[in-house]
């Protein structure tokens, strides 16, 4: 089983993909890594050596990744917040940060709607 920065990646994938499963890694990211790994993009995971795998963990450390990211994304999100910035009040409402229009969409950031007393149809 192949483990980078904690995470198990598929065995089944290219490396390249396989790469993405953790946080912090895009397509874009893994290309890289594995390209200033010296690591084929089309070797599955299953077909990587030990040496192989321990020169691709090498370059990961060098990208902020899981629990670090998630601990600075979300100390940034409450500094926002904390300073009563704009893009923090529209967090703390619940509310979409970056101009979206909210009239008619913004479903996922609202939540479901509530049944308002005495509305007409």
């Amino acid at each position: 089983m192949a483990r980078i920065s904690g995470i198990d990646i598929p065995r089944n994938k290219r490396v390249v993909v396989s790469l993405t499963y953790v946080y912090g890694i895009g397509l874009a990211t893994s290309k890289q890594i594995l390209k200033d790994a010296g690591v084929s993009e089309d070797t599955r995971v299953s077909a990587l050596t030990e040496d192989e795998l321990s020169k691709i963990r090498t370059e990961v450390k060098n990208f902020t990744t899981e629990g670090d990211l998630r601990r600075e994304v979300t100390m940034n999100i409450k500094r926002l917040m904390e300073i009563g910035s704009y893009r923090g009040m529209r967090h703390r409402r619940g509310l979409p940060t970056r101009g979206q229009n909210t009239r008619n969409n913004a479903r996922t950031r609202k939540g479901k709607t509530k049944a308002v007393a005495g509305k007409k149809k």
